[in-house]
């Protein structure tokens, strides 16, 4: 056997024999067989629906935060200052709160308003006073259109 049939039987390619003279039976080696593979999917983004009459865009990316069941604004009148924590969790879980401090000491009430103004800060929200001892903290996703005027009755 010369080392060209060695080379086509090493890679399969020995289908036609060019020797007419060798008359060996040939002995077939299974060839692996190669299932054809399948493309991995890439995960596709669920579409929202859109009201009728609109088109679908295709690859339109939508914010998660933009998106929200429904907004709330909390009320609290806090009795005590460990209520801040309370109303801080509010906050920091998006909801906007309006604090009616007129039921507080006006010493705690003024470190609940401190604490709320840091809790405001560190979110990137804002704090407003809409009234007599009346606060309303917002968080970032929330926009406060208007103002009150600065005259309070005391």
């Amino acid at each position: 056997m010369s080392i060209k049939n060695k080379f086509e039987k090493w890679f399969y390619l020995d289908d036609e024999e060019d020797d007419v003279g060798e008359q060996q039976p040939r002995r077939e080696e299974p060839r692996a067989v190669q299932e054809p593979q399948q493309p991995l999917r890439k995960a596709q983004p669920r579409r929202q629906q859109q009201p009728m009459g609109e088109p679908q865009q295709a690859g339109t990316v939508v914010s998660l935060q933009s998106i929200q069941k429904s907004s709330k604004v909390i009320l609290i009148e806090p009795r005590v200052y460990a209520e801040a924590q309370d109303i801080s969790e509010h906050l920091k879980n998006k909801r906007a709160v309006v604090v009616n401090l007129q039921r507080i000491e006006r010493d705690q009430g003024i470190r609940i308003v401190d604490f709320l103004s840091g809790t405001v800060y560190a979110l990137g929200g804002d704090i407003q006073r809409i009234g007599t001892d009346i606060f309303l903290c917002t968080p970032e996703n929330v926009e406060v259109a208007g103002a009150i005027s600065d005259y309070f009755e005391r």
